[in-house]
């Protein structure tokens, strides 16, 4: 694995000996200069500031100020879980669930009931990032989840809110870290920063893992490699560059369907890849993320940020897919072709899609200050950004080649098809400029008033296969936002919001008459109520009651040929209740709790069977609790303990067919201790301890509809050496 991705990286490498003989003697004491103009701080389960209420549609405060529930995956609590995936991430928050999360391959979450864009859901250091690629979170100091909408926030994004992987900074760090799991996977990792002077910095992270997967033949690998450079160019400005590359290839993992449209398997397995082929080839995905951040300091009360992002992914993706049963005997009985058949038969497809590119490009520009009218004081946001989103692809192999069955332990061994890809030609060409600003209004010690706004042009052109035009979007929208905040004590933080978005219709299903056409951009409106309570210094609570409105997007059944067309029609509406606490309870315990309640119905949409019940893949209930305990007799020993209560959850769109709750539980130990004079901190986690199968997922992609069973058990043992 080499840095040919990460140019700027090598380059700021170059420069580190020259800076370093600028200043011969190293500096006695080493502190982080201050890089960031508002800087982040996080001790343990518990994190007082984000990025997103940095530079972002918030004002520049704390989170205890900010009107909006966003969660902090703290660096302590990655540690302590050690996630290898998005599903994994962040499954501590009951507001998050899984959509279309299979196993080798990239995955995608919805927050709120409402599944995130891949291309504008996912941010690197606040820079809209390509979210087609697998998690790599070794470079990450924190990962911050906006639950809610974020219109103000990135302009065109789905309602449900935001990702953003925040990197880790110049330290002087050096520890390495090795790891195995239940099923013989290897894993090594290596942190390594300094500071060469006193105002110049870096850190390297990098892994290396050998995944065997719990899943039949898909065992995979990945390389990860990412560098963070800081520079104090004067007491005024700094500047911070973040570089990452990573490879990865495992093959994908299908997901059921019901059977007949209409029945869950009943014996599914969580071990069994459907549709396995020999001939099926991993999938490869390649992806790199850089930005590049310059702050200046007018004076104490005026700011500027200039940041700059590009996140480039290919992905050559390859699947033996398991995929409905139009060709199946079992279903010439008018059973539903997109889905398995009534007796577990389903179709195979020989998927081929190589040198699939996504790439996006983002600059941003934000002044931040304060001022006085009077006895009103103001903090004021200003910014313009700029986004490219392209795609480039090749008309793809998508062929039957066989029928098999879910009870089939290995599938029948097909022919694979004798067709090739096309060659590659640009089928998406995305733009989005947008201004925005938002006044933090202070009214006395207790009362603030935010009011702000985004304008957004979007300019978006979609090709087939040939280079034709097909789809030309253009829409020009101003997206308002507003908040009231009281603050009648410093510990406690209430506040109301209201607040617009527009999102990117969907495509529509093949199998719909108007399939492949692609719907009309989405309004959606968000209030908000909630209150933030600092228990203590070191332990928060959130709660928040929020209802979300947006237009339905559904396969509408009517007297067409196919039996359905894809519209827009009614509304979608997401009414909900979220508790979130997170910090030290004790001297000894650390704690995160999340619980969730919502209710997500389809109104109005002329289909009184879609009505009346929760929509698909949105349980009402939800919770999860993670618990580290230090042990008062055994000195640098901890107890680590999990508990997640997923309720029922949908599965068709007129609510008949739900798969049932589920409670997980896991366990942890971590033992800290010395060897040599040197930190050694060992972790064992085990999930799902008492081995429960569950649906973790009913999720949907392209319109078709999927089930994933939850991971077995799984035990993961690492240990973490500081040189």
């Amino acid at each position: 694995m080499t840095l040919t991705r990460t140019p700027l990286a090598l380059a700021l490498l170059s420069l580190a000996p020259l800076a370093h003989a600028d200043d011969a003697t190293p500096p006695q004491t080493r502190t982080l200069p201050g890089i960031d103009v508002h800087a982040t701080t996080a001790r343990g389960y518990q994190a007082a500031d984000s990025q997103l209420d940095t530079f972002g549609s918030f004002g520049s405060a704390p989170l205890h100020d900010t009107p909006a529930a966003i969660t902090v995956i703290t660096r302590a609590q990655i540690d302590d879980r050690q996630p290898r995936s998005l599903s994994e991430l962040v499954r501590g928050d009951a507001a998050i669930n899984d959509n279309y999360a299979p196993a080798g391959y990239y995955q995608d979450i919805s927050i709120r009931g409402f599944p995130l864009d891949l291309a504008t859901g996912f941010r690197f250091n606040g820079m809209l990032m390509s979210a087609e690629q697998t998690l790599a979170l070794e470079g990450k100091e924190r990962v911050e989840v906006l639950k809610g909408l974020g219109g103000l926030e990135a302009g065109v994004v789905e309602p449900g809110g935001l990702v953003n992987y925040v990197s880790k900074r110049a330290a002087d760090v050096h520890t390495v870290t090795a790891g195995t799991d239940s099923h013989g996977s290897t894993y090594e990792a290596l942190d390594v920063g300094t500071w060469f002077t006193h105002a110049f910095g870096m850190r390297v992270n990098a892994a290396n893992e050998k995944t065997h997967s719990w899943i039949d033949h898909v065992d995979g690998r990945r390389s990860f490699v990412s560098v963070a450079a800081d520079w104090k160019i004067n007491d005024d400005a700094t500047l911070l560059l973040d570089t990452d590359y990573q490879t990865s290839a495992q093959r994908s993992a299908s997901g059921y369907q019901l059977l007949g449209g209409t029945t869950i398997p009943a014996h599914a397995s969580r071990t069994q890849l459907l549709g396995y082929q020999p001939w099926q080839r991993p999938v490869g995905i390649h992806a790199s993320n850089t930005s590049l951040r310059f702050n200046y300091r007018f004076s104490d009360t005026w700011n500027a940020q200039v940041s700059a992002g590009h996140s480039h992914t290919v992905i050559n993706d390859n699947v033996a897919f398991a995929y409905g049963c139009a060709y199946a005997a079992a279903c010439a009985d008018g059973s539903p072709g997109y889905f398995f058949a009534p007796n577990g038969d389903y179709d195979v497809y020989d998927f081929r899609s190589p040198d699939d590119t996504r790439q996006n490009d983002e600059v941003r520009a934000v002044l931040t200050g304060s001022f006085a009218t009077g006895t009103v004081d103001h903090e004021l946001n200003l910014g313009a950004t700029a986004f490219r989103r392209t795609m480039d692809q090749r008309p793809y192999v998508y062929d039957y080649v066989g029928t098999a069955n879910i009870d089939e332990r290995e599938p029948p061994v097909f022919a694979p098809s004798p067709n090739e890809p096309g060659p590659l030609a640009r089928t998406l060409t995305s733009w989005q400029r947008t201004l925005f600003a938002i006044d933090r209004i202070h009214l006395g010690e207790a009362w603030q008033v935010l009011a702000g706004a985004r304008l957004v042009r979007l300019d978006e052109t979609a090709y087939d296969t040939t280079g034709t035009a097909e789809r030309h979007t253009r829409l020009v929208r101003t997206l308002p936002q507003a908040a009231v905040l009281w603050q009648p004590v410093s510990a406690l933080t209430t506040y109301v919001s209201y607040g617009e978005g527009l999102a990117l219709g969907r495509q529509a299903p093949y199998w719909t008459s108007n399939g492949g056409a692609t719907l009309a951009p989405l309004h959606s409106r968000q209030v908000e109520a909630g209150a933030k309570y600092a228990l203590s210094d070191a332990l928060d609570l959130q709660a928040a009651v929020y209802r979300i409105r947006q237009p339905y997007q559904f396969a509408a059944p009517d007297a067409s040929a196919a039996g359905f067309t894809f519209v827009q029609k009614g509304e979608e509406v997401h009414t909900g209740v979220e508790l979130n606490l997170a910090g030290q309870v004790t001297d000894r315990l650390r704690l995160t709790a999340s619980a969730n309640a919502i209710r997500a119905r389809a109104e109005q949409t002329g289909v009184a069977a879609y009505e009346g019940h929760q929509v698909i893949n949105v349980p009402r209930w939800h919770t999860a609790v993670y618990a580290d305990y230090s042990l008062p007799f055994a000195p640098g020993l901890a107890l680590l303990g999990g508990w997640r209560y997923v309720g029922s959850n949908v599965a068709t769109p007129d609510g008949r067919v739900s798969v049932p709750a589920y409670h997980v539980f896991d366990a942890g130990l971590r033992y800290a201790m010395t060897a040599g004079g040197h930190a050694l901190t060992w972790r064992l986690n085990v999930d799902n301890v008492f081995d429960r199968f569950y649906w973790r997922d009913t999720g949907s992609s392209g319109g078709d509809r999927y089930l994933f069973p939850g991971m077995p058990r799984l035990a993961r043992l690492s240990v973490t050496y500081e040189l």
